[in-house]
C-alpha cells in the first residue's frame, strides 16, 4: 500500500524530530560546574586544590545517576551568575537559594536542602535574642549578595549592615570585636563554632525561614532555557533521595536531615 505524500512527509518529520531529540540527549555527556569553594561545610576548596563538601558530594552523585563527567570550576560568589550566563560553566552547585530575584537571569531545579538563617555574636557579648530591637545600633557582618544579607536588611533595619566578599572575612572580624554579630546559614554557623577558629563565638539564634527573602531552598542554576540538563537533574535528585545516596552523603557531615520541608 502506498503512502500519501503529505503522510510520507509527516512520517519523516516525526522521525527527524525524534533522531534529533536523541542526538540532543547524547550530546550531554560532560557538565561543568561552578561553585564558589569558600563555603563550608558546603564547598570548600583545600589547601592542595581539591574540592569537598556537601555540595560537592551531591554534585558528583548527581554526575553519577546520569551518567555524565563531572568537572568543577571555582568562581567568586559575586560573579558566579554572570559566569554561569557567559557560558563558562553549565550549572551553579553553591549553595544558591532558589529566588525570584535569581529566576530573572537564571533558570533552577528543584532545590536538593533548605535550612534556615541563624545569627552567631561573640562569647561575651549581652545580647539574648536575635531581633530589630535587641540588634539596634549593632554592626552586623553578612556574605554580599546573599540571601543572609537579605535578611539582616529586611528584617534587621534598626542595625548596620557590613558586606563581606566570603564568609571567611566576616568570620575574621567578629573573632577580633569588630562585628557585633553574623548571620549566615545555621549549618555553616554551627560548623564553625565547632572549630577553633569559632571558639570565639556562640549561637544567639536560628531564625525561621521567610519564603520571600531565602526562598524555596538550595537549588542547582542553570542558564535560561537549558531544560534537557534541568530535567536531568531533577531526575538524578529524585533519585538519590530515593535511593539512599543523599542520605548517605547527609549523615557524612550533618546530624540533621537538610533537605528540610
Amino acid at each position: 500500500m502506498r503512502m500519501s505524500r503529505r503522510f510520507t512527509l509527516a512520517v519523516s518529520a516525526a522521525a527527524l524530530a525524534l533522531t534529533m531529540g536523541t542526538a540532543a540527549q547524547a550530546e550531554i555527556k560532560k557538565v561543568i560546574i561552578g561553585t564558589e569553594g569558600a563555603y563550608p561545610p558546603f564547598n570548600n576548596l583545600e589547601s592542595d586544590g581539591s574540592l569537598v563538601g556537601f555540595d560537592i558530594d551531591i554534585a558528583n552523585a548527581l554526575c553519577a545517576e546520569m551518567k555524565v563527567e563531572c568537572e568543577f570550576v571555582t568562581q567568586d560568589w559575586d560573579g558566579i551568575i554572570p559566569a554561569l550566563v557567559a557560558g563558562k560553566f553549565d550549572a551553579i552547585i553553591a549553595s544558591m537559594s532558589i529566588t525570584d530575584e535569581r529566576k530573572e537571569k537564571v533558570d533552577f531545579t528543584n532545590k536538593y536542602y533548605n535550612t534556615p538563617p541563624a545569627v552567631a555574636v561573640p562569647k561575651d557579648s549581652t545580647l539574648t535574642e536575635a531581633t530589630d530591637e535587641a540588634l539596634a545600633g549593632k554592626l552586623i557582618g553578612a556574605q554580599s549578595s546573599t540571601t543572609h544579607s537579605n535578611y539582616a536588611e529586611e528584617k534587621f533595619p534598626s542595625a548596620e549592615l557590613k558586606l563581606y566578599p566570603t564568609p571567611d572575612e566576616y568570620k575574621l572580624d567578629i573573632a577580633s570585636g569588630r562585628v557585633d554579630a553574623v548571620i549566615d546559614d545555621v549549618i555553616v554557623i554551627t560548623e564553625w563554632l565547632k572549630t577553633d577558629d569559632g571558639a570565639c563565638c556562640k549561637l544567639l539564634a536560628t531564625l525561621k525561614n521567610d519564603p520571600v527573602i531565602n526562598g524555596e531552598g538550595a537549588g542547582i542554576a542553570i542558564r535560561k532555557g537549558e531544560t534537557e540538563l534541568r530535567d536531568m537533574f531533577n531526575t538524578a535528585i529524585a533519585a538519590i533521595r530515593e535511593n539512599g545516596t543523599y542520605k548517605t552523603i547527609n549523615d557524612k557531615y550533618f546530624d540533621v536531615d537538610v533537605y528540610g520541608d
